[in-house]
């Protein structure tokens, strides 16, 4: 069997258990969604109202025939109605995907444009200004909270200077600091994987070997180790792009952009059912294509990989 034969059918099976948590963990939650729905339309609460939402939205099955119909109709493209807005899911997503998109994978860019040349300066000059600043961007972006940062950035560029409208501008002067946020964010733990795979090809010995025939230390450590620290800023980049449909929603909520995490949470306060499941499908396709694509990426950049592959 072939490789891609072998990850596509690994693929259907994550995404059938997926489908399967996803229904699970959402039917498990408390409240009723009908009640929910008419509390805040300040509709009667009435028994016959509640039964004919349930009626409506097929919660009056058994949950395995929920379960069953849901499936079907998903698979089929047809991913049902929002319990709150009333509109189709699949073009709400649709709609508001790009948005996310925008943001987390253009963070993302903005990151490794600038964490390789800060990792590479930080490993030139051990416990230069860059070394140091390197590890202020590593601690700051695990204590610094994305809504603090956003706050700042907007008291300071909107306010302050007045050079953005984050709220009020082009759709592009909007994405400017949802994008820089997750761009910090990122900088510091990229960088430091990256300044960690200098580091160990600056102590093998094949490193010392080729300095010990005349090499310049800059020009060889950038030949042998730079390969070799992007497969090490592959598998962390792995782990970053996971979140990009989902871990941008404070930035979503705190600039009101329209995007895919900010509907999951407006979703989730009103328990709509088919729009977390979709989310949660999504959400997990996502997190398939960019493992498979950074196992593509690991097999080009390690000569090992492709001797071992069948």
């Amino acid at each position: 069997m072939s490789w891609a034969a072998r990850e596509a059918g690994r693929a259907v099976l994550l995404l059938w258990l997926a489908s399967l948590a996803a229904f699970a963990v959402i039917r498990a939650m408390p409240a009723d969604p009908a009640v929910i729905t008419l509390l805040a339309f300040n509709q009667p609460l009435t028994d016959e109202a509640v039964a004919a939402l349930h009626r409506q939205w097929g919660l009056d099955r058994s949950l395995v025939e929920q379960y069953a119909m849901w499936l079907v109709d998903f698979v089929s493209g047809d991913w049902r109605r929002s319990f709150r807005t009333g509109e189709p899911i699949f073009a709400e997503f649709m709609h508001r995907l790009p948005v996310s998109l925008t943001i987390g994978l253009g963070g993302l860019a903005v990151a490794i444009a600038l964490a390789v040349p800060l990792a590479e300066a930080a490993s030139r000059r051990p416990h230069g200004f860059c070394d140091h600043l390197l590890d202020a961007l590593t601690l700051g972006a695990q204590a610094v909270p994305a809504f603090w940062l956003a706050s700042l950035l907007i008291w300071l560029f909107a306010v302050e200077f007045a050079w953005l409208r984050p709220f009020s501008g082009a759709t592009v002067e909007r994405m400017i600091l949802p994008i820089a946020i997750v761009a910090i964010t990122g900088i510091g733990p990229l960088a430091a994987v990256y300044r960690a795979g200098l580091s160990e090809v600056g102590r093998s010995h094949y490193f010392m070997v080729a300095l010990g025939k005349g090499g310049d230390p800059e020009t060889t450590l950038a030949r042998h180790g730079r390969r070799y620290a992007a497969m090490g800023l592959a598998a962390a980049l792995t782990a970053e792009a996971s979140w990009v449909i989902g871990g941008t929603a404070v930035v979503e909520i705190v600039f009101g952009l329209p995007g895919i995490s900010q509907f999951l949470v407006e979703s989730l306060a009103m328990r709509d059912y088919f729009v977390v499941q979709a989310y949660l499908m999504v959400a997990v396709a996502w997190m398939i294509c960019v493992a498979m694509a950074a196992q593509i990426a690991r097999h080009w950049l390690d000569p090992r990989e492709r001797v071992a592959a069948p």
